[in-house]
């Protein structure tokens, strides 16, 4: 079973520059561009197959991502990470997940809990003996993206995507050495059915724990 797409809005890119913000996005965040890296707009745009000012574009939304960083005379770079972005991160992450769960929980309509649903038995089901890290890191951001959306509030979805893509990055910068990947992916389960369910407190109490089990697995390997 192949994972989902990175992007789940369902209004998908479809402007040039949006298309090229979501590549750039997903190179960045699963880090296919490691940080500090230099970017290259005229190498990207011919690698994705658009123009030079759509790379431009979504550079500049991206910065403001804080994904990549721009230096007058020195160019665009993909940006550091400090472990101390760890504890910043999942400060905001553990009040705003469970809220967003929370919210979705008590607000989303019948088929965001019927999606809601559906994949956390696509996740249950997963041979994650066989899925490549990577790609389990996508599960665990499509996860994210869906609970995010059936919130029904866009202002919460767009400041927790911006710092779950930060938490990916981190994630992914310690991929290899985390011997509990497929766990954290598969804790999305229950969190997902308490989602679908209504039950809004438990969905709370599972989507803070995830956070939290995220920055403990983190700093036990560094």
């Amino acid at each position: 079973m192949s994972a989902a797409p990175l992007d789940l809005d369902p209004s998908a890119a479809a402007s040039l520059a949006d298309k090229a913000y979501v590549a750039i996005r997903d190179r960045l965040i699963m880090l296919d561009i490691r940080p500090g890296d230099p970017i290259d707009d005229d190498d990207l745009a011919q690698d994705l197959g658009v123009g030079r000012t759509p790379v431009r574009e979504a550079l500049k939304r991206l910065e403001g991502d804080r994904l990549v960083v721009s230096y007058p005379r020195r160019g665009t770079f993909a940006t550091g990470m400090d472990i101390s972005d760890l504890a910043h991160i999942s400060d905001i992450r553990a009040q705003l997940e469970p809220l967003a769960a929370r919210r979705a929980a008590e607000r989303a309509v019948r088929t965001a809990r019927a999606e809601l649903e559906d994949l956390a038995s696509r996740i249950q089901h997963l041979d994650v003996g066989r899925i490549d890290r990577t790609e389990l890191m996508r599960w665990d951001l499509a996860v994210h993206r869906s609970i995010y959306r059936a919130a029904g509030n866009p202002h919460l979805e767009d400041v927790l995507i911006r710092y779950d893509n930060l938490a990916t990055r981190i994630f992914c910068l310690f991929l290899d050495r985390l011997p509990t990947v497929d766990e954290h992916v598969r804790e999305h389960v229950d969190l997902l059915r308490a989602i679908a369910a209504g039950d809004a407190d438990r969905a709370d109490d599972l989507a803070r724990e995830h956070v939290l089990g995220f920055e403990r697995a983190i700093r036990e390997v560094i």
